[in-house]
């Protein structure tokens, strides 16, 4: 007999990493969104975004952004985005108390540090930024989001994340900031590593 219980849960954000997406505006001025759905294939972040979202607007016109990765003590500034929007009128399909705010960096308390190959600028205290360009975006099967395929240009790496001498970032160093139904948590010890893993072991690490 099955232990399992058949539910219909509200979400499915069944613990996922949380992105910053730095975007350009109309005007030159630049957007930072949080969102919780991305997952990496090679060298290509796929996203999923709300339809009438300013972040899916400004790809459609400009498709360079900036995916900036923040750590889990970072939660309280995604936070402070959550309930902000770019759009100005906030579109119907936001969230009851979604509110418009021009000024995001500044709303969540992080700066801008300019790009090397984007126009849109990096989140200057999150640990790890990727620059990208969004390549393909087309609607998903509800027609309510869009899915945005992006290729990296470049990514920019905390120094202390890194294996020194190495291009990989230490495993027991990085840990992303996840949102798991609708709340923000941190990575645990690790566990074991994969037989593909190309990092260097670390001292003390049998």
């Amino acid at each position: 007999m099955s232990s399992h219980t058949a539910i219909e849960p509200s979400i499915l954000y069944f613990g996922t990493p949380v992105v910053l997406l730095s975007t350009e505006n109309e005007d030159g001025t630049f957007n930072l969104a949080p969102m919780s759905s991305a997952w990496a294939l090679g060298r290509t972040v796929v996203l999923g975004l709300g339809r009438d979202g300013q972040t899916a607007r400004n790809l459609l016109a400009r498709p360079d952004l900036v995916i900036n990765l923040p750590a889990p003590h970072q939660w309280p500034a995604v936070e402070r985005l959550a309930p902000l929007t770019g759009r100005d009128p906030v579109p119907a399909t936001k969230a009851a108390g979604c509110r418009f705010e021009p000024a995001k960096f500044a709303a969540a308390g992080l700066r801008e540090e300019p790009s090397d190959t984007v126009r849109p600028p990096r989140a200057a205290e999150c640990p790890l930024h990727l620059e990208a360009r969004a390549e393909r975006i087309r609607p998903d099967l509800s027609g309510d989001c869009v899915i945005v395929e992006t290729t990296v240009l470049k990514v920019h790496a905390a120094a202390d994340l890194l294996i020194p001498g190495t291009h990989h970032i230490d495993p027991a160093a990085w840990s992303p900031l996840i949102y798991n139904f609708r709340h923000y948590f941190g990575l645990g010890p690790e566990l074991g590593s994969s037989y593909r893993t190309e990092t260097p072991r670390t001292a003390g690490v049998g």
